[in-house]
């Protein structure tokens, strides 16, 4: 780069800061003609005037950019805050304005708004869909340049076109990032090629998926994390703390803006050429710049990269003081191109694996200049002289006495940090390895001193407590993205599900107690010893868990299709299940709850088995979940009393919901529901507000009395249904629901009767929905349980969901 170059660039600079300051010192006086703020049919505004808003915050005038090189000046149409003369705004569609002639028009009787540009073709910023002369183009204090169609009387018809919708390289509080689902303009901010050079950039700008997201020619460099609250993840809260962000997301737009809290209209977010994202405050909103493909901090993404670079080769790219340049007699080449970066010119060189150093190639930060080699470095007494970046230097040997006393020192600070890192890694490790002891004793010490009723069965010996895994805070954090919303599976009674992933690449489901949840830590006990005491292919499997402080999570094996509910009650997604498969989950079920009642180690009664309880794995195949609710009994043990009603109505056994009592029997009358629920795909409780029928129930027995039994089935599995099997189902199912416990068949004896078809099947009786029963107090407080009557039945509200 020659000095009569550099030169040339400082008397361009010092015309364009002459040029700058002549605004600052005539405002008033820079339009020749009294401030105004809008042009009406029939104006202009040539190069010599200005738009003031109606408090003076901003001025709309044409500016003049010295070229780098060439002949020709560029103009723009542009906006600045004239409270620090920072520009706000600037056209940055087509070519440049090109001449002193060009000018502003809002044209009579055609409704359009353009820059007539002398000799040349105009730019049109917008104009009505029919010839008016009804228009007005206004410069408003909030920083927007809109253009309306008007009424006769001067009042707004409709808006016509707004700078707001092209924001440049800054962003103004009520200025929007997103896109507008109707007319599909998007909303982003573009980085100019260098900082003094008016043309679009490599970075830019966007709102998409609820984040902000930086990208250097359309790959993605950055990202802010999911807005919580006020909050970025990956934006400090100091800086979140002085705006307030507004989002929308419907079907007409997904968009973000900001405002300062304090009121303050001087604010800006600045997007630079490097990638940086500047506002208020000093420190960076999103510095993009920092991201090199490897690192993932502060919200940096990573990308593929040559298989020739390393890490620790990119980390170590340095940039040589100023006064010293490269060597001309090494070997170098250059790129020719204006519309490169000095970011595009580091992806150039880092991609090609002969290259060792960069810079720019022209006095305006463009085009690129790179070197294969580098033999030593040559002062220069021109302190303006472009850094050189190098990414493996090679020093001169006029330097290399000094550089091997630093090298020594350089390594004897690295011994010290070694050590000084040694010791502190023992002693994390002592005190992870402490806390993780004195987290299994809180752990077992919870489990054994916390038991439900009637789960004497299970040994108080720690020894004998059932193997585990006990999942830290900061894995489960991790693995599930610090719980964000996007990872939310669900919510139940128990408190919110999220799916997360481990190191291993094994998905997880992580069930977290809810601080307001009904369910407390006995539910949380139920689950965490009866599921890791029960193996069977239709359970689900219980991982692990976590206790950290008050948190509470259990840890499960990940069911891609969600619950049967999910499916079974949506009118789209019900047609996935057909008989087949329904049938097949029946079947599922049953068998669950046979290994339960019958053949686990622990007699279990589930007490809350309903379609949401039912998960199902990737192959449709059911597991029986959720067994906070579950209840251990002896081996010689038939029924129990509790004071302590929980369920769902409309599975409830009657005898449970109005007694307290519970049995196998109990998980056997909730089956019944659920087939029922399985063959009509409709809602047990939708039937509530029903002249015909109390409940489901109810409805299938009318249709079983008038041999109507098909017209229970889901309508959209008539065509794939077995009308026999369905029919043994239905039977099976109003055996299940009979009034009294003693009549109904056990799951063994209920899964025979739906699979042998030569087993002739005893009538069923009037089920309990109809049948009145005597209200039995069952010795429960005042202030635990309240009992209503409706139509005859009686129900407990207490605890349940």
């Amino acid at each position: 780069m020659s000095i009569n170059v550099h030169l040339k660039f400082l008397f361009l600079l010092f015309f364009s800061s002459s040029l700058w300051d002549s605004h600052a010192q005539h405002v008033p006086g820079v339009t020749g003609v009294a401030a105004r703020n809008s042009l009406k049919p029939g104006d202009t505004l040539n190069s010599s005037g200005s738009l003031n808003s109606p408090n003076g915050r901003f001025m709309l005038r044409f500016y003049l950019w010295p070229a780098a090189f060439g002949t020709t000046n560029y103009t723009y149409l542009t906006m600045f805050r004239t409270s620090d003369w920072r520009l706000v705004w600037y056209t940055r569609q087509g070519i440049p304005i090109t001449n002193d002639f060009d000018l502003l028009t809002l044209e009579n009787n055609a409704g359009s708004l353009k820059i007539r540009r002398h000799g040349d073709n105009p730019i049109e910023l917008s104009s009505s869909p029919q010839p008016t002369n009804n228009t007005v183009a206004s410069l408003l204090d909030s920083g927007n340049f809109v253009f309306n169609e008007v009424y006769s009387n001067g009042s707004k018809k409709r808006l016509l076109w707004k700078s707001f919708d092209y924001p440049g390289k800054v962003l103004l509080p009520g200025m929007k990032l997103g896109v507008n689902h109707k007319t599909g303009q998007n909303w982003s901010l573009i980085a100019w090629l260098t900082d003094d050079y008016p043309v679009p950039g490599a970075f830019t700008l966007e709102y998409s998926g609820h984040q902000l997201i930086i990208r250097r020619r359309n790959v993605v460099y950055w990202k802010s994390g999911v807005l919580r609250g006020n909050e970025f993840e990956n934006i400090s809260p100091k800086v979140t703390s002085m705006y307030h962000f507004s989002v929308v997301s419907n079907e007409n737009e997904e968009s973000f803006s900001f405002m300062s809290k304090n009121g303050s209209q001087e604010s800006r977010w600045l997007f630079t050429s490097t990638g940086q994202l500047l506002g208020d405050d000093p420190q960076p909103i999103a510095q993009a710049d920092k991201c090199d493909g490897y690192n993932i901090d502060g919200g940096c993404q990573r990308w593929n990269q040559p298989l020739c670079r390393h890490h620790h080769q990119h980390g170590y790219t340095v940039e040589l003081n100023r006064g010293y340049f490269v060597s001309e007699d090494d070997s170098s080449y250059n790129i020719s191109d204006t519309n490169l970066s000095i970011s595009d010119c580091k992806v150039s060189c880092w991609g090609n694996c002969n290259c060792v150093a960069y810079t720019s190639l022209f006095a305006n930060r463009t085009g690129c200049k790179f070197w294969t080699n580098i033999s030593n470095f040559v002062p220069n007494d021109l302190t303006y002289l472009d850094l050189v970046y190098i990414l493996s230097p090679k020093l001169s040997h006029s330097g290399k006495n000094k550089w091997v006393w630093i090298s020594v020192a350089i390594s004897a600070s690295a011994l010290l940090v070694t050590f000084f890192c040694r010791f502190c890694y023992l002693q994390r490790r002592k005190t992870v390895v402490l806390q993780g002891v004195d987290n299994e004793n809180r752990l077992l010490s919870l489990v054994i001193s916390e038991r439900s009723i009637n789960a004497n069965d299970i040994p108080n010996d720690r020894k004998k407590v059932p193997d585990r895994n006990v999942y830290s805070y900061e894995c489960i954090s991790t693995a599930t993205n610090n719980f964000s919303l996007e990872r939310k599976l669900g919510e139940g009674g128990f408190g919110p599900v999220y799916m997360g992933k481990l190191p291993t690449n094994q998905k997880i489901a992580v069930k977290r107690l809810s601080r307001n949840s009904g369910q407390g830590i006995i539910e949380f006990k139920n689950e965490l010893i009866l599921i890791s005491r029960l193996q069977h292919i239709n359970l689900v499997k219980l991982l692990g868990c976590c206790i950290f402080g008050e948190e509470r999570m259990l840890i499960y094996e990940y069911m891609p299709n969600k619950s049967l509910d999910y499916f079974l009650f949506d009118s789209n997604r019900s047609k996935l299940l057909d008989w087949k498969k329904r049938f097949n989950i029946i079947e599922g079920i049953a068998q669950g709850l046979i290994y339960l009642h019958k053949y686990s180690r622990l007699r279990v009664i589930h007490r809350d088995l309903k379609a949401s309880n039912i998960l199902l794995d990737e192959n449709m195949n059911p597991k029986i979940s959720d067994f906070g609710m579950a209840r251990i009994f002896k081996l010689n043990e038939l029924e129990a009393n509790t004071k302590r009603i929980v369920g769902t109505y409309g599975y409830m056994s009657p005898e449970y919901a109005m007694e307290g009592v519970f049995s196998t029997k109990s998980d056997v009358y909730s089956f019944g529901v659920l087939m029922l629920e399985i063959v009509s795909g409709r809602k047990s409780n939708s039937f509530y507000h029903s002249n015909d029928a109390l409940n489901l129930v109810g409805y299938v027995w009318g249709l079983w009395q008038v041999d109507k039994g098909l017209d229970l089935v889901d309508p959209t599995i008539s065509d794939s249904c077995v009308k026999y099997q369905v029919l043994r189902c239905i039977q099976v199912s109003l055996l299940c629901v009979e009034d009294s416990a003693i009549d109904r068949p056990t799951m063994s004896d209920m899964l025979s009767m739906l699979t042998n078809e030569s087993t002739k099947l005893p009538l069923p009786k009037k089920p309990a929905f109809s049948i009145a029963r005597k209200k039995i107090e069952a010795n429960t407080p005042n202030n635990e349980s309240n009992i209503y009557t409706m139509n005859g039945l009686s129900i407990s509200v207490m605890d349940a969901r």
